[in-house]
């Protein structure tokens, strides 16, 4: 048997479905695919589900991280709206990407199309503290674009 810890497991869900690889050596990400029966509409302004009819165990102590694959998502205008997402390593459902059309039209997509990419990054887990004050710093509250100034 394969040692869960070294290994990515992936079951197929759908006949359709495309197992995910790394398309280069130096790929960080690997692809995922639309897994469709025929084409699928993403109307232009909305979030859609799309399936890609794989469910896997990612090992403990590691996370799934779902991102836009660039070339698809700048052509097209098709964007991931909670990127990057995240597959933790005790999810066993179906990987399913939200993906929105911010073009000015509606896009068809394709069966077996490329569109995301999955990351395999290491998790660290802090204890929590609760405390009264924090140290302070010379940024302090500065929030958004407060570096810049």
């Amino acid at each position: 048997m394969i040692e869960p810890k070294n290994h990515l497991q992936i079951q197929i869900l759908n006949a359709g479905a495309v197992v995910p690889e790394y398309k280069t050596l130096g790929a960080a990400g690997m692809d995922l695919s639309a897994c469709l029966a025929e084409n699928l509409l993403l109307p232009k302004g909305e979030v859609v589900l799309v399936p890609t009819g794989l469910a896997m165990a990612i090992p403990e102590g590691f996370e799934g991280q779902i991102r836009p694959r660039s070339g698809f998502s700048t052509k097209h205008k098709i964007i991931m709206p909670n990127s990057p997402g995240t597959i933790d390593s005790d999810y066993r459902g179906e990987i399913l990407i939200p993906l929105l059309n911010l073009g000015g039209s509606d896009f068809l997509l394709e069966p077996g199309t490329r569109i995301a990419q999955m990351v395999i990054q290491s998790v660290v887990k802090f204890p929590i503290d609760v405390v009264k004050t924090l140290d302070s710093t010379k940024r302090g509250s500065g929030g958004f674009g407060s570096t810049g100034k």
